[in-house]
């Protein structure tokens, strides 16, 4: 069976002017029971992730001063809106969403949390809307837990994985892909241990033989037993802050060549939602959808 981590908080509560892009962590999961992709019975609403996980990420000081509300202004402007108790619950929620995913995951090969992927928090650091790094957090998570030996993360969302990437840096046992804009946000980029960095404009015939090209060598060098896959809809020639040129159609053959890797390798994949800004908000939801409808399709 499919699952699904989602709780209304996830869209809920955000300052105004952040309200519009956030709206799809309620019409996603709306959709997809409306249409019959999913039934209730996929969906699960996760508890705040624990202290000790976050610890294995994120530096004790960088987690104090979040949950106390402290984190200086500049460090808060970083991140891209005012700190307050509801959003630190918000992620709290998000990042153990990522980590019962994966345990599903585990059973039926495939789950989803419909947020996550804040690929830009680093461990002392927020930035770009993401206070915790939930992906990097459940992959030490399963390492910890010896649930997962080696770990491939794919950041596909249209900016680079910039936390992940330095979060990972010294740990061996997860490999770092980042595909994405290379003039875009982040514009000081961290080194993973695989970037493709894309001109502005690339469109879907670029992208998709650059990922058909290199999946199969990633998984053949990894030898990964967990996979991450980070599937943001931002890679659209919609979206306002993309600078890409993919139509819906080649992202939904991106998200086929990463899901039929993972299903054909019988490797475990948690996916989490990245980003997504086209000014229709109908675009955003589709693409996303997409993706659940192949993993149905895919896993079953």
């Amino acid at each position: 069976m499919l699952k699904i981590a989602y709780d209304p908080i996830y869209a809920h509560p955000l300052p105004e002017g952040h309200r519009f892009p956030m709206l799809k962590y309620e019409l996603i999961p709306g959709q997809l029971l409306h249409e019959g992709t999913i039934t209730e019975d996929n969906l699960f609403s996760p508890q705040p992730v624990n202290e000790a996980d976050i610890l294995r990420t994120h530096e004790a000081e960088y987690w104090g001063a979040l949950k106390t509300l402290t984190l200086p202004p500049p460090a808060q402007r970083r991140i891209g809106f005012p700190l307050t108790a509801d959003l630190v619950d918000r992620e709290l929620r998000i990042t153990q969403g990522t980590i019962d995913a994966c345990r599903f995951s585990m059973v039926y090969g495939i789950a989803f949390n419909v947020a996550g992927g804040t690929h830009h928090a680093g461990s002392n650091w927020g930035e770009g809307f993401c206070l915790l790094n939930d992906q990097a957090i459940a992959a030490n998570h399963l390492l910890h837990t010896g649930q997962a030996g080696q770990v491939l993360i794919i950041d596909l969302d249209v900016h680079q994985g910039n936390g992940t990437a330095e979060i990972f840096t010294h740990e061996p046992r997860v490999f770092t892909f980042s595909m994405h804009g290379d003039k875009n946000f982040p514009f000081r980029k961290e080194r993973s241990d695989l970037d493709l960095p894309l001109a502005d404009g690339t469109g879907d015939d670029v992208y998709l033989e650059l990922l058909g090209r290199h999946l199969p060598m990633l998984f053949d060098q990894v030898q990964p037993d967990f996979v991450f896959y980070l599937a943001g809809a931002d890679v659209l020639a919609t979206d306002k802050l993309g600078k890409l040129a993919l139509s819906r159609e080649a992202c939904r053959e991106r998200d086929r060549m990463v899901l039929q890797a993972c299903l054909d390798r019988g490797v475990p994949v948690q996916v989490s939602m990245g980003g997504g800004y086209s000014e229709d908000i109908r675009h955003i939801v589709e693409a996303h959808c997409n993706t659940y409808r192949l993993a149905v399709q895919l896993f079953g």
